[in-house]
């Protein structure tokens, strides 16, 4: 059967690193406030020079290496995003011009917030199966530091920039054998009040801030994650106690604790970042996926669930052999 392979992975990070120590000198809050409700420590600012794009183009150049795949190869590129460097044109275009990729080949972005990723990674897996392309990019990419409220101590905290990447091939393989097994995505309007940007350029002319009901996402992340979790694991086949490791949204360590509690799942097989990056919405799943494999944890054979909740809300995962 024809499945999208994972071939390569990479991330980036801007220069500028913030701990929360800088925060108590804006708003009224500490670093070990911030630890103890959210399990964030630190995270990455962008800053001159660096964009959604440029940090989307390095992460990529990082994934294509480690595939061992030419950027000229690359006939698909799916980027997701909530920070765009332009309203149009999709920073996936730009990527594919930084990069050479093939010229004429399909570059769009994905809007789904935190869950974009998944939103991306879904698609792209689609369009490999149907043979619209043969080798994609699928980038998570983010500067949410300018949609942040700098005052606002509910919000400010919890976000970082960055960007992850994986290269997908698709390829003939047995049934028992790598590559993307089952996605799930879900979305439901009704709770858009709960996170979102105040801005946009068809009602404000800004660009506006991030605002958010934090008691209300949480409840809604815990059950909606388990929920869609269950969901892959039936398609797939497989049982919870089958996974080697789960790549979830880095939102919230509470979340991640609770999610792993409501599945039975062991917190050893959570890959956590959230302590280093903070919530880089759609660049948190590749983020953390590339740290972990890099660092040796997620090796090749292994069983891996992907997963997140954004703004709109919308939320799924994804289940592949690596």
């Amino acid at each position: 059967m024809i499945r999208s392979l994972i071939k390569g992975t990479g991330s980036a990070l801007p220069a500028r690193v913030m701990a929360n120590a800088e925060f108590a000198e804006m708003v009224d809050t500490s670093d070990e406030w911030i630890v103890e409700r959210t399990g964030i420590r630190q995270r990455h600012i962008a800053g001159e020079g660096e964009s959604t794009a440029t940090l989307a183009a390095e992460a990529s150049g990082k994934a294509l290496e480690s595939a061992g795949i030419s950027a000229s190869e690359i006939d698909l590129i799916v980027l997701a995003t909530a920070t765009p460097d332009h309203t149009f044109p999709a920073t996936a275009t730009q990527v594919q011009a930084m990069l050479g990729c093939t010229p004429g080949g399909i570059a769009f972005d994905v809007a789904a917030v935190c869950s974009g990723f998944l939103y991306a990674l879904a698609t792209a897996d689609s369009l490999l199966r149907t043979g619209m392309g043969n080798k994609a990019l699928v980038i998570g990419a983010e500067t949410f530091s300018k949609l942040l409220d700098w005052e606002d101590r509910g919000t400010c905290v919890l976000f970082g920039d960055g960007a992850g990447a994986v290269v997908l091939a698709a390829e003939d393989v047995a049934e028992d054998g790598p590559g993307i097994l089952a996605s799930r995505l879900h979305a439901d309007g009704t709770h858009k009040d709960m996170l979102y940007v105040d801005g946009g350029p068809a009602t404000t002319g800004t660009v506006g801030k991030l605002r958010m009901k934090g008691r209300e996402v949480f409840r809604h992340a815990v059950v909606n994650l388990a929920e869609v979790l269950t969901e892959v694991l039936e398609d797939a086949g497989v049982a919870a106690s089958d996974l080697d490791w789960v790549v979830p949204h880095q939102a919230n360590a509470r979340i991640l604790d609770a999610t792993a509690r409501k599945l039975g799942l062991s917190p050893d097989k959570m890959v956590m970042t959230v302590d280093r990056h903070a919530n880089t919405s759609a660049a948190s799943v590749p983020l953390a996926l590339d740290v972990a494999v890099r660092d040796g944890r997620i090796k090749p054979g292994d069983l891996v669930m992907f997963e997140a909740m954004g703004g709109g809300f919308t939320w799924g995962a994804s289940l592949a052999r690596m």
